[in-house]
């Protein structure tokens, strides 16, 4: 491993930019500038139940550090992994989903079943065909809903058959709603232009299930700019790398999965100087993975798959992996060997509750180590989230009960917990992102062996020795000290980081990337198995490793990939100072289809217009889109954008004549966001 090093910064002049980063377990904080670089960075952790105060620790560390006047900020951006966690992690808001002109057949297609869970679907009749005409429209099933929906979910998500076609039956669906309701709703003709009805539909799921954490996190921050007098727009990186303005994020959230590595990328590329490289970057919850190719992370047209969910979300190609500091450390549940595994489900760290809650947790972890056999449920706790409890709606009664015991201190599970049923119950409550589970990580295993020292040393040794105590296939104890425990723990995170970023250049290559980084042959050039037959196996290109404990899991990462991993100096706030550096890009298409001949249909935004002429219809197109573009873009935050449009006209020759099938104009915007005066 190789530290890049950085030049000492000049002299500060010109205005300030505030870079944030909410991640799952640190909010991170840079102040840069276009003449000094970076001139000051610093850490806070992220408080879930209340973001403002991350937020506030974060940058009043970063303003006391840098001595500035907060006046001098003109642009505050962030990026964040809360979107991506809560993907990866399967929490979120209760919504319902309105289903028009579609089965339920169609839930079974594309992950949308698995995606919708318990939460309530309502079908209603209608949509239209591939041309924009409509079939009746039925909103009869979802009126009689809305009463009793209102009281359960917090949002709802709104799908129409061809609404990117026309939006019409989107459009009358959400009115309604937000007339009777006040909630917030998604149609997914808002979100993307593409055709695929149920995984559009899964996309808008996703986008309502985020919207009240996305609101959340904009709030508080918007609450901590004004109460320190900080008068600058508010900017938020989207998966892409690009930047919007905040109010343009509230309604799109998903938009933001892939956010905070998307920044970590453009952050990547400014630190290291490096235009080919692999990027890992570590945090709390996700490992995320992406090529960097000629300057430019690659981009994924086909949408950003999260959580094993395809969205239509145009981002940054990165494959995201449940692998990160706070992973959840579990046994394998057979083998005479058992290996350790990591996540992907993220827990609070030992270490980490027992900075607040000491005597509950080391308590608790003496009287397990004092029992005469390891318990099943041993080193592990629940807490509430502290998330505002209209989010705690449409619990089952054995979802509440447990709930109800849960309160803001952690209690044991072994004493918690009755039956099996009731973690099932307690699953349930985590993914609905109301409960904590508190358990060992790999950030405990770390604080066990002196490598990491901000939290409670003491309860992750203890945690360590508990689980030491496991037993192996054989009956011998899987660790001998718990040093040797949490050693083999921190090279199994090393290990699994080689994997995932193996994973990510075999899927590039286009091979099925987790499928040829199991195969044996891989695994032994991995592990530089000895054999008459030797095998290795080598990335062409370095690796950027990002994230604060980069430099602790990754320092013996070159020795499973077969090249150099560059840990850059200030790699631990690589997503804060990619938030402040990039630019603003926003897309608008338009369609022009020929429902019958003679007749040229255009489909922008949420206006059909028909016209009879091939030339003016494509004429009309063009300049509703840059409208419709230069619009999204004022809305998205730069003032000066510049427009691009490309034209895609399909025709075919019939009999030497031709014939007019669809043409598709995109603009594109960009522009550096506006700064205050």
């Amino acid at each position: 491993m190789t530290e890049k090093p950085m030049p000492s910064s000049p002299q500060v002049s010109g205005p300030l930019f505030l870079g944030i980063d909410t991640g799952g377990t640190y909010t991170d904080a840079v102040l840069w500038s276009e003449s000094a670089g970076v001139t000051a960075k610093a850490k806070s952790l992220t408080t879930r139940h209340d973001l403002a105060v991350g937020i506030s620790g974060a940058v009043d560390a970063v303003l006391s550090e840098a001595k500035a006047d907060p006046a001098a900020i003109k642009l505050v951006s962030m990026s964040t992994t809360l979107a991506t966690n809560a993907l990866v992690e399967g929490q979120g808001g209760r919504v319902a989903l309105v289903m028009i002109g579609f089965s339920e057949e169609d839930l079974a297609r594309d992950g949308l079943k698995t995606a919708l869970g318990t939460d309530p679907v309502v079908f209603c009749g209608g949509g239209h065909d591939v041309h924009g005409n409509a079939r009746p429209l039925d909103l009869a099933e979802l009126e009689a809903a809305l009463p009793e929906l209102e009281k359960s979910v917090s949002g709802f998500a709104v799908c129409a058959y061809f609404a990117t076609r026309n939006p019409a039956h989107e459009i009358a669906a959400r009115e309604l709603i937000r007339e009777r309701t006040g909630l917030p709703v998604t149609a997914s003709h808002e979100l993307s232009a593409k055709l695929g009805g149920p995984r559009r539909a899964l996309t808008t799921l996703l986008n309502a299930r985020l919207i009240s954490m996305i609101d959340r996190l904009v709030a508080a921050t918007e609450g901590f700019l004004e109460a320190r007098r900080i008068k600058a727009p508010l900017m938020v990186v989207r998966g892409d790398g690009a930047l919007v303005s905040a109010g343009f994020a509230r309604q799109r959230p998903i938009e933001t999965i892939l956010s905070g590595p998307a920044a970590s990328l453009v952050g990547a590329r400014h630190l290291t100087g490096l235009d080919n490289a692999v990027v890992s970057d570590i945090g709390g919850t996700t490992t995320d993975v992406a090529v960097l190719d000629h300057g430019r992370p690659r981009l994924d047209p086909e949408g950003a798959t999260v959580g094993g969910f395809r969205t239509m979300v145009e981002a940054v190609a990165m494959r995201t992996f449940g692998l990160g500091g706070d992973s959840e450390v579990a046994l394998q549940d057979s083998g005479l060997a058992p290996r350790i595994m990591l996540g992907p489900r993220r827990v609070v760290p030992l270490a980490l509750a027992a900075v607040a809650h000491e005597e509950a947790v080391v308590s608790q972890l003496e009287r397990q180590l004092r029992a005469p056999n390891a318990g099943r449920l041993d080193g592990r706790f629940a807490m509430r989230t502290g998330v505002p409890e209209r989010l705690a709606s449409g619990l089952s009664s054995s979802e509440a009960k447990l709930y109800e015991t849960i309160g803001a201190v952690p209690l044991a599970l072994d004493g918690l917990l009755m039956s099996t049923a009731q973690l099932a119950t307690l699953n349930r409550l985590v993914g609905r992102g109301l409960v904590h589970v508190v358990g060992f990580t790999p950030s405990d295993a770390a604080h066990a062996l002196g490598r990491q020292a901000n939290w409670n040393a003491g309860a992750a040794r203890l945690g360590a020795e508990l689980f030491a105590r496991k037993r192996d296939g054989r009956g011998q104890l899987i660790a001998e000290t718990p040093e040797a425990l949490a050693e083999r723990v921190l090279r199994a995170v090393t290990r699994n980081s080689a994997e995932a970023i193996l994973e990510t250049a075999f899927a590039e290559d286009g091979l099925d990337g987790a499928s040829a980084v199991a195969h044996a042959l891989v695994q032994r050039a991995v592990d530089g198995h000895e054999g008459i037959a030797r095998f290795a196996v080598a990335l062409d290109r370095p690796v950027i490793g990002l994230g604060a404990s980069a430099p602790l899991h990754y320092a013996s990462l070159h020795g499973f990939v077969g090249n150099e991993c560059v840990v850059p100096r200030d790699t631990d706030v690589a997503n804060a100072l990619g938030a402040v550096v990039g630019q603003v890009r926003i897309s608008a298409e338009a369609r022009v289809s020929q429902p019958k001949e003679g007749v040229f249909r255009v489909a922008s935004g949420d206006e059909i217009q028909d016209f009879l002429d091939e030339e003016e219809a494509i004429r009309v197109a063009d300049t509703e889109i840059r409208k419709l573009a230069a619009q999204r873009a004022l809305e998205a935050g730069t003032d000066a954008a510049e427009i691009e449009v490309t034209h895609d006209v399909r025709a075919s020759m019939v009999d030497g004549r031709r014939m007019f099938i669809e043409a598709h104009i995109l603009a594109v915007a960009t522009g550096r966001p506006r700064i205050a005066a």
